[in-house]
Parts: C-alpha cells; structure tokens; sequence
C-alpha cells in the first residue's frame, strides 16, 4: 500500500508540474497577443493621427482640462438646508423649489462676497471652501463670516416670506479646516473638485450640527476664536485621530459687533483682520519687488523693504500708535519702494499708484488708502514729515543712520548709486555721507534713544575713510 501511495503521489505532482507548464505557455501566448494587440493599436493610432491631425490635439487639451494642486490650509463648509420633511399637504411643491433655488443664489453671492469657492450643490447641501484657488491666511475667518450671513438670511427670508410664526426652512453648517487637494477641470469656466480627511471631517461635523448652528472644528476655532463668540459642544469621534472637539459659533465677540446679537462686523474688526490680512497682501508685493525690482538695486532691495514694515510696527507700538494707524504704517512701508518696479526717481509717487490699485481689493477704505499715499509720499529726500505716522515712517526708513552695520548697508547704497552713474567715486560718496547724517535728525522719541547715540560715531568712521 505504501509503494502504491507513493506512485499515486509521483503521478499527481507530475500532471500539477504538467499543468503549471501549460499555464505557463498559455500565460506567454496571451502575452505575445496583448503586445501584438498594443503595437497595432499604437500603428492604428499614428495612421488615425496621419488622417486627422485635429484628433490629438482635441485629445492632448481634454488631458490638460484636470489637474491638481494641493492646498495646505482650506476651510471648508457644508450647510444643509432642509426644509421638505416639513411640507404639509397641499403646498405647491414648484413654488417650495424655486424658494430653494433663490436661498441658494443667495449663499453663491455670500460665498463670492468673501471670495470663497462654491464647490457644489449636492440636492439641499451647499458645499465651499476658504483658501482656494487663492491661498489665503484668512480663509477660516472669511468662511465663519460667510457661514454667520447665510444664517442671518435664511432667518430674515422666513421672516419675510412667513412672519416669526412658522418656518419652512432650517439651515446647519459644519466648518472645518486642514489640507486638500483639489482637481481642476475646465477650460472656459474652471471648477474645483476637492477631496481627503478635511473634507470627509467637515461632512461629519455637518452631520452632527443641529438646525440654526454653525458648528466648527478645533481647528477651525483656534483660528478663529479672536474674534468670535463660542462655546464648547462637544466631541466627534474621527477613526485613526481619536476624539475631534467641537465648538458652536454663537456669533461675533461685543468688541467685534455693531450690535448686542454680534451679527455685524464694526471698525475694529476689520482693523484686526486687516492685520491678519496683511500677511498675505505682504507675500504678493514682496513676490513682485523680487521678480520686478532691477538687478543694480543693491539697497532698496526686498531687504530694505521687509525692515522698513518691521521698524514702522517696532516704533508705531512704542510711541502709541492704535491698531488702525499700525495697519496703516506697514501698508505704507510695504508699498513705499514698490514704484523701484517702475521707476527710480519719483518711485514714491509710482508706489501710490501700485498701492491705490490693490487696496481696494482687500477692502481698505478711501480715507485709509489716501493716508496710506500720504504717509508713503513723505518718504520722499529730503524728509518733511507732518505728523507722527510720517515722523515714524521717515525714521524706519531712514534707521540705518545709527546702526551699527551702516557703513556695510551705506556701500550697498553707492553701489546701487554708482551702477547709474549717479555717484562719483567712494570718497565723493563718504563726504555726501557726513554731511548728510550731521544735518540728518530723527523725529520720534523712540528713534533718538535707540538710534541717535551711534551716529557721531558714525560720522567719525566714515571721516576716518576719506582721504585727500
């Protein structure tokens, strides 16, 4: 029994070993197949080109129609209108849907009002996001405001529509913020398309939200909570990250709002989020100076620029500048060499322009804007300050005079002069200096003490490198 097992075991791992083999060859054969199958359809493909050479090209453009970028911060917000468990019987269903269709161009001109992405209709869920296609600092803020006025609307449109008493429609909003990617498709009007954790997250915090209740994310809020008013709700379980806390937004702090209910913004708050915004104003002029400045700006340079905003703020706070004139100070400071883009001499006056070009856009005032030129003009050699934002501005501008690397930062300045023909030789360049620091004074208190000191001795080094 024991031989014959063992042939019977020989014979059955030899018809496996035949019939691996013949999967083998077959596998090979189909192989041989899918390529000869490949290299007539690429043969196909050329001979189609060959006949209709419009084909590719209409192929090649439906290829570049989507891509994708990826955004480390984006806020975005899902809000459900829901309304149509409440319909009672003989309403007119036509007339409930085009009440839905004028709630909905409502929240797209919100959302446009705070440049925010619509990124679809699902049915009654509207869903955007902050922070895309234009990377933003404040998109979690400007989303918020944007969820706070989709709220005051739909409770002024019941109202209008139906009094206090009865209400057709609710409205819950989930807002959370993080990174995403986002698919773009489109050639003539481009759309977005975005997807991963925050997404899914901002879903689910919709989902547990309530009706009448903006609720956000702890990321969100940490962003946020300056300026409004919230309250602690809860936690979201969120699978692999353990518990997300949640926090409902009642609405904007006292200090923020025009009124007891904190629906509309005052001065204060665009004031603080001015300052906050600046950031991403400064990440665009700075990116322009760098790419448009000419290459024999050895001194007002990016460099000069960014230390300017710094000192103007340095100064401002030391000699009590409000929120609004800091604000006002690094806006001038940021613009006051922009017009180096355009011109060299005047480029005061060519930064006034850039400055009333762009402002506007980020929601500066006219009156901020025409100080904002004014303060910029008095930077201008020789300096005649008229008040404490010019005298501080002059100063910053001019701060170098009593720091300890101004003969190293003076050079950089003779280069840029010299590269023009605008200066003779170092040593013409060292007796310009001295005379121009011994009549030079700074105007605020806070420049004299920590910069007045340094500049006799200035004035003896550099008198110390000109020779006869």
């Amino acid at each position: 029994m024991a031989a014959n097992d063992n042939d019977e075991l020989v014979k059955r791992i030899a018809k496996l070993a035949r019939q691996n083999q013949e999967l083998e060859d077959h596998i090979k054969k189909l192989e041989k197949q899918n390529e000869k199958l490949t290299s007539d359809n690429e043969k196909l493909k050329a001979r189609s080109e060959r006949v209709s050479p419009a084909a590719p090209k209409e192929t090649g453009e439906g290829d570049k129609k989507e891509k994708s970028l990826k955004f480390n911060m984006a806020t975005v917000l899902f809000a459900d209108i829901h309304g149509f468990s409440k319909l009672v019987e003989g309403m007119d269903s036509s007339a409930i849907m085009d009440e839905l269709d004028e709630i909905l161009y409502e929240f797209d001109a919100i959302v446009a009002k705070y440049k925010i992405e619509k990124i679809k209709t699902i049915g009654d869920t509207y869903m955007c996001a902050g922070g895309i296609p234009n990377k933003n600092i404040t998109n979690p803020i400007d989303v918020v405001m944007a969820a706070m006025e989709m709220r005051n609307f739909l409770e002024n449109y019941e109202i209008g529509k139906r009094g206090s008493e009865h209400r057709i429609w609710d409205l819950k909003i989930g807002i959370h913020t993080g990174p995403v990617t986002a698919s773009i498709s489109g050639k003539k009007k481009v759309s977005y398309d975005i997807k991963g954790d925050t997404v899914n997250t901002a879903s689910r915090v919709e989902a547990i939200s309530e009706k009448g209740m903006i609720l956000i994310s702890v990321m969100t809020y940490e962003l946020v909570k300056e300026f409004f008013d919230c309250e602690y709700f809860g936690k979201l379980p969120v699978k692999y990250k353990g518990d997300l806390q949640m926090y409902r937004v009642k609405g904007l702090k006292l200090e923020f709002s025009v009124d007891e209910l904190g629906k509309l913004p005052n001065d204060a708050f665009k004031v603080k989020f001015g300052l906050i915004q600046f950031t991403d104003i400064q990440e665009i002029i700075l990116d322009k100076l760098e790419r448009e400045l000419p290459g024999y700006l050895f001194y007002h340079n990016v460099k000069h620029t960014v230390d300017v905003v710094t000192e103007v703020e340095l100064i401002g706070w030391a000699e009590g500048c409000s929120d609004e004139e800091i604000l006002l100070l690094k806006t001038a400071g940021l613009f006051h060499d922009a017009g180096h883009t355009v011109v060299y001499d005047g480029h005061e006056y060519q930064g006034t322009f850039i400055a009333r070009e762009m402002l506007p856009k980020y929601n500066y005032s006219p009156a901020q804007i025409d100080r904002i030129c004014e303060i910029i003009m008095s930077t201008k050699l020789p300096p005649k300050p008229t008040n404490l934002l010019e005298d501080i501005i002059c100063d910053s501008d001019l701060d170098y005079l009593g720091r300890s690397d101004f003969i190293p930062v003076s050079n950089t300045l003779f280069e840029e002069l010299k590269a023009q023909n605008k200066m003779g030789s170092l040593n013409d360049w060292n007796r310009i200096q001295v005379k121009f620091i011994s009549g030079h004074q700074y105007f605020t208190k806070t420049a004299r003490s920590l910069r007045e000191v340094n500049k006799q001795l200035q004035i003896d080094r550099i008198q110390s490198l000109i020779t006869e």
